[in-house]
């Protein structure tokens, strides 16, 4: 069966030529940066709860703190925006392969296409109409491909900055319940319960 795949794979590659071959290659990248977010974001408990992660040791490190409550605040965000940026690392590699995929083969169909009409004056009036179609057929096959790269990675970056952006809000909401007069109206705040409650 494996066989079978590289075989398949060698001859789209000599098909589409050297535009099929990167896209391949940007696929496996894509495919790669996608298992290593999802892990990452399993780690970190995005969209999971304000308990978890990156988010929760944050939260948890305001815990007997003696800083103003503003102080203290500028401190979280500022944590919590450079956390958020390292979770979101690789995502901006996706983008990319979402955009440059359907160019590359947008490119490749002209270059196919040039080849084939290239083909078919050097023809002359003895020419084939089918070693056109063929050339045609041949041309149009990278922009499948490139198609076939760029709309799942898309579709599966928008689902990650969808979970990044509600867990944005999420840690907006923990951190301003956490921050909350309430909590700062006893000269020892209990940040055990307060965090407790945030993290509901």
């Amino acid at each position: 069966m494996i066989e079978t795949a590289q075989a398949r794979i060698l001859e789209l590659v000599e098909l589409g030529g050297p535009v099929v071959a990167i896209l391949l290659v940007m696929s496996v990248i894509a495919v790669a940066i996608v298992l290593w977010k999802i892990v990452v974001f399993e780690l970190e408990g995005v969209g999971r709860g304000a308990h978890r992660g990156f988010l929760g040791r944050t939260l948890a490190e305001v815990r007997g703190s003696s800083l103003p409550r503003e102080d203290l605040r500028a401190r979280l965000y500022a944590r919590l925006e450079a956390e958020f940026g390292r979770t979101a690392a690789g995502l901006r590699a996706l983008d990319l392969t979402s955009q440059i995929a359907p160019l590359l083969g947008l490119f490749g169909t002209v270059l196919g296409m040039i080849a084939a009409f290239r083909t078919l004056q050097e023809a002359g009036s003895t020419a084939d109409p089918s070693i056109l179609a063929g050339g045609i057929w041949v041309a149009l096959m990278t922009t499948a491909a490139g198609l076939v790269v760029a709309i799942p990675t898309s579709m599966i970056l928008s689902w990650f900055d969808a979970r990044l952006d509600a867990h944005r809000r999420l840690a907006a909401d923990a951190v301003e319940e956490l921050l909350s007069p309430s909590a700062f109206s006893n000269a020892a705040p209990n940040w055990d319960v307060a965090a407790a409650h945030a993290a509901e």
